[in-house]
């Protein structure tokens, strides 16, 4: 199976098959859909790209520690015929795997990964769930509050704009968007709440 053949629901089912918490499934989405949008920008395969976004964590309730995720999802990618730029790309995400980002695509998973993860994190806490307003202001002050969202790593969301090329406030503002697309699948609004009377 190349990576061209992988349909959005067969990586679906590789990671439903490992990955059972609502959580993490959400993060899978959200990234996927972020990465089809960078797929769309740059005029690559969206099928491709979203795959990569779907499924670089799928493997991470099983090995939730470094180095075996995403070294093992990787063995796991790779028997099931999974492409290897996919599996590269995966490998990449992980600054520790000593795999170097090549590609687009590689520099792409990265970039979007933690800070998907980030502006996600920052609408849950808005009124509604809300996307509608979420402003690269606002996503950079979270940032600079180390007590909100502790578990994502700074560090991999300034590196990864600057490895993508991009300013971090048109990257956040092109993640918003991508995650609107997606709000309700991955527990999102895209309007505020009413206002009540």
């Amino acid at each position: 199976m190349t990576s061209a053949a992988l349909s959005r629901e067969a990586a679906w089912s590789i990671l439903t098959e490992f990955t059972y918490g609502d959580s993490l499934r959400k993060h899978a989405r959200a990234v996927e859909a972020s990465m089809r949008a960078y797929a769309e920008r740059y005029e690559q395969d969206p099928e491709v790209w979203g795959a990569a976004g779907m499924l670089h964590d799928f493997d991470y309730e099983m090995h939730p520690r470094a180095p075996a995720h995403p070294m093992k999802g990787a063995e796991i990618l790779l028997a099931r015929g999974v492409g290897p730029e996919i599996v590269h790309a995966i490998l990449a995400h992980a600054d520790y795997s000593g795999v170097p980002r090549v590609s687009l695509l590689d520099r792409a998973l990265y970039a979007c990964d933690e800070l998907t993860g980030f502006v996600h994190a920052c609408a849950l806490v808005r009124p509604g769930r809300s996307l509608t307003g979420l402003e690269p202001a606002s996503v950079r002050k979270k940032l600079r509050d180390k007590a909100f969202a502790r578990t994502v790593n700074r560090d991999d969301v300034y590196r990864g704009a600057e490895e993508l090329g991009v300013d971090l406030d048109e990257h956040i503002a092109f993640v918003v968007v991508a995650l609107a697309r997606v709000a309700g699948d991955v527990g999102l609004s895209v309007s505020a709440p009413p206002t009540p009377a």
